[in-house]
């Protein structure tokens, strides 16, 4: 117990001096002075000593200089590689992997913040029949088909709205501050845009996608204008597919 409270009360060693040999030169040298009868050797010999530490002062110090500029160099670079990667994580966060567009998360949070706000006009579209895309040529070619879908809805959708992929081949297409009328126009136009399209192999043919549109003033909740816009896309399939239909209560 006792070596265990000396070894406690024991203070660390003292850092070393790295000029402490600078510093006895710089000593000697103002003793030299200090001499009134020293003869002309003496100074001779006190100043060789001084002026041969000062220049490995002065190297020490160069080296010194130049280890810091290389680690700032590498420190700038680092908070670079730094700030990159953060922009990676949150674009990867934020987006979906297959098709570069926003994920179903962020979707929803942008969609909510516009209803909260200034209301927004809801687009919901679904791939028809993707199913036996997937059946009949394999998922590689189910996702060429999505990205194909994605494609034609950025050749339409300008700045002024979101596109968000919310489940396998159902998208949304969000127009915060809209109006029914913009919303509606626009499906039409990324309607006509898929069924214009001809996928490659190994589909080799047009697909289509069906569109549901529902209009919400600021304030209505997201599961509402979600909820309407959804309807509107079942009624879309249940009428044969291809087609833009509207939400009956949009708000």
């Amino acid at each position: 117990m006792a070596a265990s409270v000396a070894s406690r009360g024991t203070s660390p060693d003292p850092a070393p001096d790295l000029f402490k040999s600078e510093a006895e030169a710089l000593e000697q040298a103002r003793s030299t002075l200090a001499l009134a009868d020293a003869d002309a050797q003496v100074y001779r010999t006190s100043l060789s000593e001084l002026a041969t530490h000062y220049e490995r002062l002065m190297r020490e110090t160069r080296r010194l200089i130049g280890r810091s500029d290389r680690a700032e160099r590498e420190m700038n670079a680092l908070n670079a590689q730094l700030q990159t990667l953060a922009r990676q994580l949150e674009y990867r966060a934020t987006h979906d992997a297959l098709t570069g567009v926003l994920n179903r998360g962020a979707i929803i949070d942008m969609t909510a913040q516009a209803l909260l706000h200034t209301g927004a006009v809801m687009i919901v579209l679904d791939i028809d029949h993707f199913k036996h895309v997937n059946d009949e040529f394999g998922h590689p070619a189910g996702d060429a088909v999505i990205r194909g879908i994605v494609d034609c809805l950025r050749q339409i959708v300008g700045e002024g709205a979101a596109i968000g992929r919310v489940g396998g081949e159902e998208f949304t297409v969000l127009i915060p501050g809209g109006q029914l009328e913009q919303g509606v126009k626009l499906a039409e136009a990324m309607r006509q845009a898929i069924a214009a399209h001809v996928f490659g192999a190994p589909v080799d043919r047009a697909i289509t996608a069906s569109f549901g549109v529902s209009a919400n003033s600021a304030g209505t909740g997201f599961d509402t204008a979600y909820g309407l816009a959804d309807t509107a896309l079942y009624h879309a399939k249940r009428a044969g597919r291809n087609r833009v239909e509207v939400a009956d209560d949009s708000v």
